[in-house]
């Protein structure tokens, strides 16, 4: 029970970030693996139309979260749509577990998935106007590898996230501050590093 919980936790707050790659990466793994077996209503996420779907929408949030403007736009689209997706992720990867409440699930997947997209979106903002938009190709990039991590280790070594969360949230955070006062060796290849 307490390892559905940790992968659940993980899940969803990989969703806080990038809404689609936590549940394709859930859904590949109930469809290639036997780590996971989804009940229904979940196992749409796997059927060829859910992982297609996903297939689709995924290069839309990749792509638009790289350019300056576009990304908070993106952000702002998403503010409904992140937290849901942690919903949906918790709550699919606690089906397999009858002693976890689905209604506790969908709660903490949206608290989950609704802070940590709330935290990208109150401070991204912040990093474009410091780095002119440049940092935030660089940030997404750190994102998207952090989301795929933990949500692959999620599903797989739920255990993990007692480790591996907090330092993913250390390092997220440390780049986000690191973009927003221009300490990073990236920002003053550009001319846009903090004077010492």
């Amino acid at each position: 029970m307490f390892a559905t919980f940790l992968s659940g936790i993980g899940l969803s707050s990989s969703a806080g970030l990038n809404a689609y790659l936590p549940l394709l990466i859930l859904a590949l793994a109930d469809r290639l693996t036997g780590v996971v077996d989804l009940d229904q209503p979940y196992d749409l996420l796997s059927s060829n139309w859910g992982i297609i779907v996903l297939l689709l929408v995924l290069p839309i949030e990749l792509v638009a979260d790289k350019f300056p403007r576009l990304d908070h736009l993106n952000d702002l689209l998403h503010t409904a749509v992140r937290p849901a997706a942690g919903a949906i992720a918790f709550m699919a990867i606690a089906s397999e577990d009858d002693q976890i409440h689905p209604v506790l699930c969908l709660l903490l997947g949206l608290l989950i998935a609704g802070a940590v997209h709330w935290f990208k979106t109150t401070n991204r903002p912040a990093v474009t106007v410091r780095t002119k938009g440049i940092g935030n190709p660089f940030l997404s990039m750190i994102e998207d590898a952090i989301v795929i991590i933990v949500s692959v280790l999620a599903v797989f070594v739920p255990w993990s996230m007692i480790v591996v969360l907090p330092l993913a949230g250390w390092y997220l955070v440390r780049a986000y501050r690191r973009m927003r006062t221009g300490e990073t060796r990236v920002m003053s290849l550009f001319g846009l590093a903090q004077p010492k």
